[in-house]
């Protein structure tokens, strides 16, 4: 199983792919990073049978804390946190989960700048307010027609 995060970086051939600047998008190649490297010790990395336990391990780990995370998202816990740190652990050693977190980093990055938007503030405020407004008429008709007493207590209707 070839994951691609055993490759060492091979620069020259990078270069030679894509050359030092980029012409087509007037790149300078600052941008561009290296490719994805094994976080592993090099002695694991050094035996091809203990690097691909290592990257078990990883996957088992990883798997355990996004399956926590998954579970926190209905139960009491910072789901989204776990299943993000999961998906971090597994960056670490390979290239797909790399490019995922990286993806994910730039999509919140963009709806974080998205949110600081005036208009997008002001429109999300309004709707809270109506949406607290319309709870709170519903509270109070509750209120009203049954007074404090839980739905499941109710003798006559």
């Amino acid at each position: 199983m070839n994951t691609g995060s055993d490759r060492e970086t091979n620069e020259s051939a990078n270069e030679s792919a894509k050359g030092p600047a980029d012409s087509r998008t007037g790149d300078s190649g600052a941008e561009h990073e290296a490719p994805h490297v094994s976080k592993a010790p090099a002695f694991v990395k050094a035996r091809r049978g203990l690097h691909l336990s290592w990257q078990v391990g990883v996957f088992v780990v990883g798997l355990a804390v996004i399956g926590a995370g998954i579970a926190m998202l209905v139960l009491p816990g910072p789901g989204w946190v776990a299943i993000f740190a999961g998906l971090a652990i597994w960056a670490t050693e390979f290239a797909w989960a790399h490019l995922a977190l990286r993806w994910t980093k730039r999509k919140v990055s963009e709806a974080a700048q998205k949110a600081l938007d005036p208009k997008v503030r002001r429109r999300n405020i309004i709707l809270t307010s109506v949406g607290l407004a319309i709870a709170g008429v519903l509270i109070g008709f509750y209120l009203w027609k049954y007074g404090m007493v839980l739905p499941w207590n109710i003798k006559d209707q």
